[in-house]
């Protein structure tokens, strides 16, 4: 850990450092902490050991990287941002560093949740933080909706059984459905009621405890692996997608189904 946080520092010195390096800011940098996350999220899934190593020091350098910028304006350091996690960590663990009775890993989420809360209103300014404070707005959509959602439900607004959700999903489609079927597509419109939508569908997952990310990336692996056999069973016929028939994919599609 000592040679990763001094080769950081010599990456961004100004007399000797890389340019590139030097010239980065935080909000540069950002970028890249989201898709190192997601790359380390893809080694997990395809159950990649190696690549997992080597995406969780992509990830690991970072954190550095973050904590040397801040480093250079005196805001805070590794070590600090090291200790307040650790720090945290013990803090939302009672049963295991301080002797509190907590049996169940159910019964464990409901400590960890009231003692985020906790910490989110003594971190609140005079005007008090609503139940949706500080869900940050640089998450996947997807996954943003599925944290308000938990939010919202914490202090009773949501549903108690998946039907009336499902409703929720059938009334939104059919919204819809009438502004595409309007005389004049008003996008902005179209835009809030897919929205809606989405929103909708993000809940059902939630209520059946299933991840929406995950399931779309799924989804997305299934859609391409057989897109893809589309593609090679039209290239043995010395043709492409562009050259068939909608019916002709459509067909080849249904025997994807069938072997991929």
């Amino acid at each position: 850990m000592a040679r990763l946080l001094a080769v950081m520092a010599w990456l961004r010195d100004r007399q000797h450092g890389c340019p590139w390096d030097i010239d980065q800011t935080f909000k540069t940098i950002a970028p890249y902490t989201i898709e190192e996350a997601y790359e380390v999220a893809d080694a997990i899934e395809r159950d990649d050991l190696p690549a997992l190593k080597e995406e969780l020091g992509d990830l690991l350098l970072q954190v550095v990287y973050h904590a040397q910028i801040a480093t250079e304006s005196q805001a805070f350091n590794f070590d600090d941002v090291a200790t307040a996690i650790a720090d945290k960590m013990v803090d939302r663990h009672p049963h295991v560093f301080a002797g509190a009775p907590i049996d169940t890993a159910e019964a464990q989420t409901v400590s960890w949740e009231a003692r985020k809360a906790a910490e989110r209103a003594a971190k609140q300014s005079a005007e008090p933080a609503g139940a949706l404070a500080g869900v940050a707005r640089a998450l996947p959509a997807l996954l943003r909706a599925e944290k308000i959602q938990k939010r919202a439900a914490r202090v009773g607004f949501d549903w108690k059984e998946t039907a009336p959700v499902i409703d929720k999903i059938e009334e939104e489609l059919g919204e819809l459905r009438t502004e595409l079927e309007a005389g004049t597509v008003n996008q902005t419109r179209l835009t809030d009621e897919l929205g809606d939508v989405l929103f909708a569908v993000a809940n059902l997952a939630r209520h059946c405890k299933i991840d929406p990310e995950a399931a779309l990336r799924a989804t997305n692996d299934k859609f391409e692996r057989r897109f893809s056999y589309v593609e090679r069973r039209l290239a043995d016929q010395g043709r492409k997608p562009a050259s068939a028939s909608l019916e002709e994919m459509e067909m080849l599609w249904q025997e994807a189904k069938t072997r991929v």
